[in-house]
C-alpha cells in the first residue's frame, strides 16, 4: 500500500509497466468533468471508475481485495478514510472470491486507517485488503484499475 500525492506519482512509475500511462491519464484528464461510471483507457488492461457517493462509517466498510487488478484510488473531493490490512492477515472471509467482479470481501477489521485528502491517492496491490469510502461527507474519486 502506498499513500502519496499525485504530484509525487513519478516515484512509482517503475513499479508496473502501465503505471506511467495510468498517471498520465490522471494528470492529463479533467477528472471533475467525468461522469460517474467506467471509462476506458487501454482496454481491459487499464480503465478508470469514477465514484461519487456519500461516505459510510468505519463499521459499515468491509475489507476487499482483488486478484487481477491493482487499484490507484485518487480522491478528488472529500476525505476518504480508507482501511487497510495485509491480505495474508485476513482470516474471516465474508464472501467467496467473485472472479467476474475480481473481488472478495472480509469481516476482519482493518489494521490501520488512512485519511486520504483531495489530490492524494492510495495504491493497493493484490496483497492489500482495503476498505474505502469512509467519510462523514460525500466523496468524489477516481479508481484506476491496472491489470496485474
Amino acid at each position: 500500500m502506498i499513500l502519496a500525492s499525485l504530484a509525487e506519482a513519478d516515484r512509482y512509475v517503475a513499479l508496473h509497466p502501465l503505471f506511467a500511462r495510468a498517471f498520465a491519464f490522471l494528470r492529463g484528464t479533467d477528472l471533475k468533468t467525468l461522469e460517474p461510471g467506467k471509462h476506458a483507457i487501454q482496454g481491459d488492461q487499464l480503465f478508470a471508475i469514477v465514484e461519487v457517493c456519500p461516505g459510510r462509517a468505519r463499521a459499515e466498510a468491509k475489507l476487499e481485495c482483488h486478484r487481477r487488478h491493482i487499484d490507484i484510488q485518487l480522491v478528488l473531493e472529500g476525505v476518504d478514510e480508507m482501511g487497510w490490512k495485509p491480505l495474508a492477515e485476513c482470516l474471516d472471509p465474508a464472501t467467496d472470491y467473485d472472479a467476474a467482479r475480481d473481488i472478495r470481501f472480509f469481516n476482519d477489521a482493518p489494521a490501520s486507517w488512512i485519511a486520504t485528502p483531495p489530490g492524494s491517492f492510495c495504491l493497493f496491490f493484490p496483497d492489500d485488503a482495503h476498505a474505502p469510502l469512509v467519510s462523514a461527507g460525500t466523496i468524489r474519486k477516481v479508481v484506476v484499475k491496472i491489470a496485474v
